[in-house]
């Protein structure tokens, strides 16, 4: 069974008052595409990667994917988040059903290997998942001015990326949504909302996500970004440190 993953890189950037889609931008000194692209190159079970990119930005992107094996294509993606899934699953028109697909915003750069392999694991026995981290902040549902509904904190969650599918799965939903009148109207803000809506007896399991596994969406975003990059570094220079004195510390019993 083959697990595609679809780097989804068709955002503007206009949040972030970038002159160029915000996927290019520089975070700890590389494009936040590439760290996107990079966690599914070293996931073990990812078989390829796909990149979506931004009109007119694709030759950017050849760039930035030709390091990475595992990208066999960037395609153009649509103007919008549905269109440039549709471009996708067009193509992957040659996979078969029981193909895994994995939908991931090049906007979370910091999607760790713990979850990719979990996604992966889940569509071994289910139909779709979805990664998700518990809400820290009240919810509510707003009429006008006031509060209308104020759901219990405790079952609410907030999604992330990867979402996967069987690929079968997501096609069918697709297929459904775009022969409803009403989609283009009210279309989701992401895949599993399509699935949830057209195919409402696909159960989508839930898995832990990470609340590092941040959206790059507001300028802010970008400062919280370099500080998790620079802590990473410093877990990792503390790492090897502890590596090398427990080397010298076993050399000197040895002696």
């Amino acid at each position: 069974m083959r697990t595609v993953a679809v780097v989804l890189a068709g955002g503007t950037g206009l949040r972030l008052g970038l002159g160029a889609p915000k996927q290019l931008a520089a975070v700890g000194g590389r494009p936040i595409l590439a760290r996107a692209i990079e966690a599914f190159e070293s996931a073990p079970d990812i078989d390829e990667v796909i990149v979506v990119m931004a009109a007119g930005h694709v030759p950017e992107a050849e760039v930035i994917a030709e390091p990475y094996a595992k990208v066999r294509r960037v395609i153009e993606g649509g103007s919008t988040r549905t269109e440039s899934t549709l471009r996708a699953l067009a193509a992957l028109e040659h996979e078969p059903g029981d193909a895994r697909v994995l939908f991931h915003d090049a906007a979370r750069p910091f999607v760790d290997a713990r979850i990719i392999a979990e996604c992966v694991a889940t569509l071994e026995r289910e139909e779709a998942v979805a990664v998700a981290v518990p809400s820290s902040d009240t919810v509510v549902v707003v009429e006008g001015d006031r509060v209308a509904e104020m759901p219990r904190r405790d079952s609410l969650r907030r999604f992330q990326t990867p979402q996967g599918f069987r690929l079968a799965v997501i096609r069918a939903a697709y297929e459904r949504a775009l022969a409803d009148p009403g989609f283009a109207e009210r279309p989701p803000t992401d895949d599993c909302g399509v699935v949830h809506r057209y195919l409402p007896e696909t159960p989508i399991r839930v898995v832990p996500g990470s609340e590092q596994n941040i959206k790059i969406t507001h300028p802010v975003d970008l400062l919280i970004a370099e500080q998790i990059i620079a802590r990473q570094a410093e877990q990792l220079t503390a790492g090897e440190t502890g590596r090398v004195s427990a080397a010298e510390s076993g050399r000197g019993s040895a002696g």
